[in-house]
C-alpha cells in the first residue's frame, strides 16, 4: 500500500504494510481531533491537552480502598486470561478493548471470523464460570 508523507517539506511516496498504514491513519485522526479541540478552545489560555482532559471534570481522587479493589479485580481478570491460549487472549483483547469487529480481527490474525467468534466466546465462558464460582463462595 502506498502512502504519501511529508519529509523535510517534500512529499514522499513510500510502500508500507497494512499495519503501518492503519497506524498512520489512526495518528492522522488523532491529530485532526486535537486540532478540532484547539479550534473550539473558548478562552485565552494556552492550548494544552491537560485542559482538554480536565475541563468540566470534577476533582476525583481514588481512595486507597478503591485502588485496592481495582488492583484485586485486575489481578483476578488477568488470572482468568492466563488460563486462555495465546490466540484466545489476543483475539478477546482486540475485541473487548480495541473494539475491533470479528472480521477485522480475522484479517489481523489470518483466520476466519468464525474462529475469532469461537475464541471470544470461549474466553467469555471462562469469565462467566469464574464469576459464577466467585459468587457461590
Amino acid at each position: 500500500m502506498e502512502v504519501t508523507i511529508n519529509y523535510n517539506g517534500q512529499a514522499v511516496t513510500v510502500e508500507v504494510t497494512l499495519e503501518v498504514y492503519e497506524f498512520l491513519d489512526r495518528a492522522d485522526h488523532k491529530t485532526e481531533n486535537l486540532f478540532h479541540e484547539q479550534r473550539r478552545h473558548w478562552d485565552g489560555r494556552e492550548f494544552d491537552e491537560y485542559i482538554i482532559t480536565t475541563e468540566g471534570v470534577g476533582a476525583y481522587g481514588e481512595t486507597p480502598e478503591e485502588y485496592l479493589c481495582r488492583k484485586e479485580t485486575l489481578h483476578e481478570l488477568m488470572a482468568v486470561l492466563d488460563t486462555c491460549t495465546e490466540a484466545q487472549r489476543r483475539r478477546f483483547l482486540l475485541y473487548a478493548l480495541d473494539g475491533l469487529s470479528l472480521a477485522e480481527i480475522g484479517m489481523l490474525c489470518g483466520c476466519s471470523k468464525v474462529a475469532v467468534y469461537q475464541s471470544v466466546e470461549a474466553v467469555r465462558k471462562k469469565f462467566i464460570n469464574f464469576f459464577e464460582n466467585r459468587l457461590n463462595e
